[in-house]
């Protein structure tokens, strides 16, 4: 049965040719940007690691408020099924 994976991109081998010098300064200034923007790609995914687990910890504080406030009140907080995540 086929399956509608493709297989993984391998690198093929390139005739070595002579790259002159503006040339390689060019690849040069691309490598150095992409560079720049794995950066920035890495910094932006720490912050989003960051926020999701503020809001984890706001989540689990925000919880533990409304069990005390029922507790003040002298009842016991509704029991609610919260889903997994």
């Amino acid at each position: 049965m086929p399956t509608s994976r493709t297989p993984p991109r391998r690198i093929e081998l390139v005739e070595e040719t002579h790259v002159g010098d503006r040339q390689l300064d060019a690849l040069l200034d691309r490598l150095d940007r992409i560079a720049e923007q794995l950066e920035r790609l890495n910094r932006t995914a720490e912050q989003q690691d960051g926020f999701a687990l503020v809001a984890r910890e706001l989540r689990q504080l925000n919880e533990s408020l409304n069990t005390l406030a029922y507790a003040a009140l002298g009842q016991s907080p509704p029991r609610v099924r919260r889903r997994a995540g």
